[in-house]
């Protein structure tokens, strides 16, 4: 992968950069994802931030090779430290855990102004941003599942709004689960990861049921059998 050969799914997150965007691109390793926006202009500038060193110098030497320099400032800092309050009008992180990429977001929330795109690809535990950002007053505008070598991804766009909106005909629960506009539109590799988890989710809870019935285990049978019902519940819908 490079700047001109993006993969698929950062190309999917640059494809959700508003016009014209000057954009934050929150671990962004060797800046592909700044260099690819910038060469194809799908933004105006960008903000590259890094935390370690190897990474910051890889993508300080991508962007020089490129003589974007003037376009794309490279920093060093923690999440969203690297940002200036009303700086950007986006933000992408792509490539982390759910769970870390809330806590980025929350860590650093002090530094958006409210008018930010939020562009969020985490590898797992996508429900960690859907209720992050349900609780901060943001409503989802669009969501994109798919597959990239064997790897399934989901990408979730949100802007500062009526966080109960797109949950409208589902429960608040299912829809930060599998994701509202995911769940409506059912494509092929939304329905498979689901089964393959509803079948991973069967196979625990019998494990545990064969457990001794402790507290711990009784907790974690009820947590399973509130997942299972809603996936269950989901998955039978178009």
């Amino acid at each position: 992968m490079n700047e001109m050969n993006l993969s698929k799914r950062l190309k999917r997150v640059a494809d959700f950069l508003p016009k014209e965007a000057v954009f934050a691109d929150i671990g962004s390793d060797h800046a592909y994802l700044p260099c690819y926006a910038i060469l194809y202009q799908k933004a105006v500038k960008a903000i590259a931030g890094e935390v370690t060193d190897g990474p910051l110098q890889s993508a300080k030497q991508q962007v020089h090779r490129l003589e974007l320099d003037a376009q794309i400032s490279v920093r060093k800092g923690n999440g969203l430290e690297v940002i200036e309050q009303g700086e950007v009008s986006a933000v992408t992180i792509a490539g982390m855990g759910g769970a870390l990429i809330a806590s980025i977001l929350n860590e650093g929330k002090h530094k958006l102004a409210g008018h930010e795109r939020l562009i969020l690809q985490p590898n797992i535990h996508a429900y960690h941003i859907r209720l992050w950002l349900y609780q901060e007053g943001y409503e989802l505008m669009d969501e994109v599942i798919l597959e990239e070598d064997g790897k399934i991804y989901e990408i979730i766009i949100a802007e500062k709004g009526d966080q109960d909106k797109p949950y409208e005909g589902m429960s608040v629960e299912a829809g930060m689960l599998v994701g509202p506009f995911l769940a409506k539109e059912q494509n092929h590799v939304f329905l498979r990861k689901w089964m393959q988890e509803l079948q991973h989710m069967e196979n625990i809870k019998g494990q545990i049921q064969k457990a001794a019935p402790t507290e711990e285990n009784k907790e974690r049978l009820k947590e399973l059998n509130a997942k299972i019902n809603i996936l269950k519940e989901v998955l039978t819908v178009g």
